[in-house]
């Protein structure tokens, strides 16, 4: 799979910008603040749609117009689609394949799929449970594009669900009055109870078999990358195992233990009955604080090194490798699926030190199609290079 052409409409810094592009290794070249970042950002969206920099699309179009259009041919054997997408900030985006529209912008994720390295990568294990919960998403709707249905619906009951919370937690503390009785509260939650455990069983079950492909091959493309460091593991952290005590409340120095072998065989029950389980167990607590405490959006990928966890004990260079790592396995995941996703690379090398640069460097060469940013031409190690573009002033031009 590579992108064989790429065309932006009021996409960030670009009014209009066409790009030719061929397999093999392309790096865009030039200072901080002229749009390489933009090019790379754009096809992320056509396979992610969402941005690995910001988390609203309003950013994404250019100031003073209405709206943006990416448009991207993606090559596949002797198969060519192009892919259309229009942004619109505040209002329903649309999409079109091969010049016709789709019902829904999510039916063309799959057609492009990419893994992208940037500075960005950093908070897969500095930061938040969040980054980490999105990286599985993320990865699970490349590989299956039907998850991007699950994550909606699941996304789409937790809001309403804990609408209903908030208004039960503001009826007792006498801020309102309950639309309903008690029993009708009740009985309302009841059923968001079980749609909630529906939908969150779906997604947990896919990502504690997802953590499961990956721990091997993270652990496998971590030491290559920093072999005199202590190996690398993953764990999955349940609210099902935790009772609800979730990792936003926990201290980041803490080693969760991995549910990924326990959670699914635990008593013979399935996730779902699990999760409509906990959920009244933690109705009190829930309609206490307003919030849905039980479910995949507090769970978190645990990153460990040796017997400690990631988060809090790596180094600045073992913290780099390791958000690296989950980024190789990442790609190896999809290739074994069939197909190299495209690699992209954005301004990654002048992170790293030299020993780094060059492992990664011969790691993702043979990759099918790898886009590369850098401010300075010496920032791309000579294992990559291939075709180049000079970024600067709004204009990209191809260097002969």
């Amino acid at each position: 799979m590579h992108v064989a052409h790429l065309s932006l409409t009021d996409f960030r810094s670009y009014p209009a910008v066409e790009l030719g592009l061929e397999p093999g290794i392309t790096a865009f070249v030039g200072p901080n603040g002229q749009g390489k970042t933009n090019l790379v950002e754009a096809l992320g969206y056509v396979a992610t749609h969402s941005s690995h920099r910001v988390a609203n699309d309003a950013p994404l179009v250019r100031q003073g117009a209405a709206r943006a259009i990416v448009r991207c041919a993606v090559q596949r054997d002797d198969r060519r689609a192009l892919v259309e997408l229009e942004i619109n900030p505040g209002r329903a985006n649309r999409a079109r394949l091969n010049r016709s529209p789709v019902s829904r912008p999510r039916d063309v994720i799959g057609l492009l799929r990419t893994v992208l390295f940037a500075p960005e990568d950093l908070s897969l294990v500095k930061g938040d449970p969040s980054e980490r919960r999105r990286f599985l998403d993320d990865l699970l709707v490349a590989r299956t594009p039907r998850y991007a249905g699950v994550r909606a619906d699941y996304d789409r009951v937790l809001k309403q669900r804990s609408a209903l919370l908030r208004t039960a937690a503001q009826a007792r503390r006498g801020r309102r009055r309950e639309p309903d009785g008690p029993g009708d509260l009740l009985a309302t939650l009841d059923v968001w109870d079980q749609h909630l455990a529906r939908h969150g069983a779906e997604l947990l079950g896919a990502r504690l078999e997802l953590v499961e492909a990956l721990r091997p091959l993270v652990a496998t493309a971590y030491a290559s990358l920093a072999p005199t460091s202590a190996p690398a593991d993953l764990a999955y952290r349940s609210t099902l195992s935790t009772g609800g005590d979730t990792a936003e409340d926990e201290e980041a120095g803490e080693h969760g233990s991995s549910d990924t072998q326990t959670l699914s065989t635990d008593l013979g029950k399935t996730l779902e009955e699990r999760l409509r389980e906990r959920l009244l167990e933690a109705r009190p607590s829930e309609i206490e604080r307003g919030l849905t405490l039980v479910g995949p959006h507090r769970d978190d990928l645990i990153l460990g090194l040796g017997e400690l966890p990631a988060r809090g004990y790596a180094s600045h260079g073992e913290s780099w490798s390791f958000a690296l790592a989950l980024r190789l396995a990442a790609y190896d995941l999809l290739r074994a699926d069939g197909g190299d996703p495209v690699l992209i690379l954005d301004d990654v090398f002048a992170e790293l030190d030299s020993q780094r640069r060059r492992r990664l460097a011969e790691i993702v060469a043979p990759a099918e199609q790898v886009l590369i940013t850098a401010a300075v031409a010496d920032d791309v190690p000579s294992e990559l290079l291939g075709a180049r573009f000079d970024v600067a002033g709004g204009s990209v031009s191809r260097v002969r």
